[in-house]
């Protein structure tokens, strides 16, 4: 998908270009999940709240090297894995409509992206917490700094005196005017991707608003040089 988020200026977490340990489940676990407990634990809350068997939880991670003690772990405790290569905050939001077979997004993610999907989040009043993560050995990409002291002291000199905290859904998301925007480009769990024809293309896009209390999913054919014909499958 391509994703934005609005708020109000401060209404979002001005996240760094680290990665971040993310927890997202539906409305009815919201506050019962919890980041610091492991996975088996909140595999056996998510089923209570959900009023399901652990066997019948699909649970989406990412498919990287740092997750296979994660991926090990819940398939022990019973439940299915769904391993995605990208794109967890469409994971993400899954688990906050019912019908998409996602009970729940696991494990680390980058952390800009942690903060679209808290704002979508909090507009469905579903549950997410996110955790900055800041050393290398940890991400095994190489990707955010030479070391765990120099990714520090840079987060201190950006203003995060705690790396370590654990943010809600609601301090990711602070802002009373949030929106979330996001347009299927492939097609996944929540949207068609885009689908060309002759003269034109058909997109899916999803908007959720904590204004309006809405999430919209709109449906949009974009005629181009006079399409001979419109295709609707």
């Amino acid at each position: 998908m391509a994703v934005l988020a609005i708020a109000e200026k401060g209404g979002l977490f001005a996240a760094p270009d680290f990665y971040m340990k993310k927890l997202a489940a539906p409305q009815a676990a919201k506050g019962h999940v919890d980041i610091n407990k492991s996975a088996t634990e909140n595999l056996k809350i998510l089923a209570e709240c959900l009023d399901r068997a652990i066997e019948e939880l699909v649970i989406v991670v990412m498919k990287r090297d740092r997750h296979t003690e994660l991926i090990q772990e819940i398939r022990d405790a019973g439940a299915r894995v769904r391993l995605i290569s990208d794109g967890d905050v469409s994971a993400a939001i899954s688990c906050g409509f019912s019908g998409t077979n996602i009970h729940a997004l696991m494990g680390i993610g980058a952390a800009p992206e942690g903060v679209i999907s808290a704002a979508a989040m909090v507009c469905l009043d579903a549950h997410f917490q996110g955790q900055l993560i800041y050393d290398p050995a940890v991400v095994k990409t190489g990707l955010i700094g030479e070391s765990r002291e120099s990714n520090i002291d840079r987060l201190k000199s950006m203003g995060i005196t705690d790396p370590d905290r654990v943010y809600e859904g609601n301090e990711l998301a602070s802002g009373k005017t949030l929106l979330f925007a996001g347009c299927g480009i492939t097609s996944g769990t929540l949207m068609e991707g885009v689908r060309f024809f002759n003269g034109g293309a058909r997109t899916e896009s999803l908007v959720i608003s904590n204004q309006s209390k809405t999430a919209r999913f709109v449906d949009s054919v974009h005629m181009w040089n006079k399409p001979k014909h419109i295709e609707l499958k």
